[in-house]
């Protein structure tokens, strides 16, 4: 008889404690703000530019006492949403010309991306910050210090936080100087992420440019 495996949820498998204020926390206390990039045409520059870039790269590892990581996330893109916002303005097109124009796009759109195999690259620079470790206390201890404990947990995180910040504001001036801008990613933004690398069949979407009058009749 097979034995039965117990399906536990996926967020007991995962380091990832909790994400706030724009950190991602993980269960050792650990934190994590994670930067998103652009990237640079590094072969399209010239030797000596691509000299010059080289030489920036490592005078920024070399510049480092704290580790880095640094991701490159590939996915498909969805572009439903994208073909359906053009279907609805072809419909509310009164120049008929203009609304055959658009179902061909459509259609010139989709066969295109079922022809070739379209992705979207994102990078990400992660950066770590550890807090100091906790002696050992005794029973005594703990139980005088759980009350303070509670009122000092906000002020710990944001201190921590602080010391990450400086992490990141060193790491984002550092890439400038290569030519590569990077910010970091809003708690919505790192809940979408991980929500997309723990789901692969998540696909990236290609939404069309909204003006501000219609952002707001959509979000009502």
């Amino acid at each position: 008889m097979a034995e039965k495996i117990s399906a536990d949820p996926i967020q007991k498998h995962l380091e990832i404690g909790e994400i706030r204020d724009d950190v991602v926390i993980l269960k050792s206390k650990a934190l994590r703000a994670v930067l998103m990039t652009n990237s640079i045409n590094f072969f399209l520059k010239s030797a000596e530019e691509q000299k010059a870039v080289i030489l920036r790269y490592q005078d920024f590892l070399n510049s480092l006492d704290f580790s880095i990581q640094i991701v490159v996330n590939s996915r498909k893109f969805d572009i439903s949403q994208y073909t359906t916002f053009l279907k609805q303005k072809a419909a509310e097109q009164e120049n008929e010309l203009l609304k055959i124009q658009t179902l061909e796009y459509v259609d010139f759109v989709k066969g295109l991306t079922q022809l070739a195999n379209i992705m979207t690259d994102s990078f990400y620079v992660i950066i770590p910050y550890s807090p100091s470790m906790i002696t050992s206390q005794g029973l005594l201890d703990r139980l005088l210090s759980r009350k303070k404990e509670d009122q000092d947990q906000k002020q710990d995180f944001e201190e921590l936080k602080n010391s990450l910040w400086q992490r990141v504001n060193f790491v984002t001036t550092g890439l400038r100087a290569m030519g590569v801008n990077a910010a970091p990613l809003k708690t919505n933004e790192l809940t979408e992420l991980f929500y997309k690398l723990y789901n692969p069949g998540a696909k990236e979407k290609i939404t069309a440019f909204q003006s501000e009058d219609q952002k707001q009749e959509t979000e009502s």
